[in-house]
């Protein structure tokens, strides 16, 4: 069979800066299956929620930040037709299971797809998905995956990407903070119990935080909105938005609990990040 080839690439970003919400539902989706619950049954299309993942694009290209199991069709929805790299922010199926998904992405690529993670991440990937990193790059049509592992900052064609280190159960978990020259701040930390100091000095001076707040009653693996929001007078961000949202939460009546700088995320909301 002949090699593939490498030849670096970057896909043709649109004119504008934004932070994509692709889904902002905890790991079962909202609705959920069987349930009849207020938010399940709600009409409003806030409630509707995918799993949570993100687009983040500019002048630095087009980032995908996990691969989720609705992958397919936030892609299809939004009309994201080629990513420059992946994000991930842990190993957890609702944040993984849409891999086999981004071989559209490679389709057009010449060169390998880059996946940057926590080593223990990639490693996850790896195990689950053997069939992508074994002989890569010597079969055109299927996921060519670049793993590139982080512990630190890092650059993407200008964008800074500094990992944040948070606890969430049993496994290594980070969200990203983002910074471009003349564009707004944000951090992104979707699936969070509590943040050790060393990662909440990473977070000071934000102007967009994006956190986990699953529900009211208390969670081993998450935040609840009033930690949430514990979180957001400590950082003092000056907006925030909550997400990875459970059908604990309906929209309308929190919306209305909480402070005016903070609100719910939802599906397909683009912030713009041009100061």
């Amino acid at each position: 069979m002949q090699g593939f080839r490498p030849v670096a690439t970057m896909s043709t970003c649109s004119d504008q800066s934004r932070f994509l919400f692709l889904g902002t539902a905890t790991s079962v989706g909202v609705p959920v299956i069987g349930c009849h619950c207020p938010t399940c049954t709600s009409d409003h299309p806030h409630d509707r929620r995918l799993r949570s993942s993100a687009f983040i694009e500019g002048p630095w290209g087009r980032l995908l930040i996990d691969t989720g199991p609705d992958l397919h069709e936030q892609a299809l929805r939004e009309n994201i037709t080629a990513v420059d790299a992946v994000l991930y922010t842990h190993e957890h199926v609702d944040h993984v299971a849409g891999f086999d998904e981004i071989r559209a992405f490679c389709w057009h690529r010449y060169d390998p797809l880059p996946l940057y993670g926590s080593p223990e991440t990639l490693g996850g990937l790896e195990r689950m998905f053997p069939w992508a990193f074994l002989n890569r790059g010597e079969q055109r049509g299927y996921v060519h995956p670049d793993p590139r592992p982080f512990e630190d900052a890092f650059e993407f064609n200008g964008l800074k990407i500094t990992p944040i280190e948070v606890k969430h159960g049993w496994v290594r978990t980070h969200g990203f903070r983002f910074d471009f020259p003349d564009h707004l701040s944000l951090a992104y930390l979707p699936d969070v119990k509590t943040i050790p100091p060393e990662s909440l000095a990473l977070l000071q001076d934000l102007d967009i935080l994006i956190i986990d707040a699953l529900r009211y009653e208390d969670h081993h693996t998450h935040m609840t909105i009033p930690e949430a929001l514990a979180t957001i007078k400590e950082l003092k961000p000056r907006q925030s938005h909550f997400t990875h949202l459970s059908h604990e939460i309906n929209r309308e009546e929190v919306s209305a609990s909480l402070p005016s700088n903070v609100s719910l995320a939802y599906d397909r909301l683009s912030l713009n990040l041009v100061k």
